[in-house]
């Protein structure tokens, strides 16, 4: 059967998440039912990261299998056309070998988080980045990051219900910029556990805040203790912004 790699990317406020759910509209049934509705038979999208519900994209990676070949233009536009509805995209459609696997094949995964520092909520990006209404110092939050740069265990900064074999990751990356009038995070690694960059987030907004000396993020890793997190940064800040491959 011919694989096709598809590059999506959503909004996710109004789904419960990627993954297919009993309780809400999902970024997976989305596509699914759109890609059916044109090749005529059942499919099943394998992606490279599943994100939560309100958590956005720019650049996820699925692969998906149809029974007879179509030109890549159509995949994209076909699937586009009953998608029109929803905040989803197949921005482009690639055929790929059969042993391409969008999620074991990733090498690299890139995440972004904004958070918008000013008194007054935003009007036109409300569901799309964190408001903290205090300004918060970036470069203290910068500085804090690089204590959890390189090979760790997270189980700190790991969901309870996280199915990952091991809290043991890598992080390659660990920025904080200030872009105009946000505060961007970006972290990249060749795999994530579950919340764990929104944990990481939770705690450099304490840092920022100036609730927490720059030295304890260090100390909450070391730890390895859930309950040593700060607050769950919200889903709305996120995006899954690259894979490599």
């Amino acid at each position: 059967m011919p694989r096709y790699k598809l590059v999506i990317e959503y909004d996710g406020t109004p789904f419960s998440g990627w993954q297919r759910q009993l309780n809400g509209p999902s970024v997976q049934q989305s596509v699914e039912e759109a890609i059916q509705a044109f090749c005529n038979h059942p499919v099943r999208l394998h992606c490279a990261g599943r994100t939560d519900a309100g958590v956005h994209a720019t650049h996820q990676v699925a692969h998906v299998d149809l029974e007879k070949e179509w030109r890549t233009d159509v995949v994209r536009d076909a699937s586009n056309a009953r998608l029109k509805r929803l905040p989803v995209a197949v921005c482009c459609a690639e055929a790929v070998p059969d042993d391409f696997d969008a999620r074991i094949s990733a090498k690299r995964r890139y995440y972004i988080y904004r958070i918008l520092d000013r008194r007054a909520q935003p009007a036109l990006d409300r569901d799309r980045l964190w408001h903290v209404p205090v300004k918060l110092d970036h470069e203290a939050m910068d500085r804090s990051a690089k204590a959890l740069l390189g090979h760790h265990d997270f189980t700190t900064f790991r969901a309870a219900e996280c199915q990952a074999n091991s809290p043991m990751r890598t992080l390659d990356r660990l920025d904080v910029r200030r872009e105009g009038e946000e505060i961007v995070v970006y972290a990249h690694a060749r795999s994530f556990l579950h919340h764990q960059v929104r944990s990481i987030v939770g705690c450099l907004k304490m840092v920022g805040a100036g609730r927490w000396p720059e030295k304890k993020l260090g100390q909450v890793l070391a730890a390895r203790d859930r309950s040593q997190c700060a607050a769950l940064a919200p889903p709305c800040g996120l995006y899954l912004a690259g894979v490599d491959y």
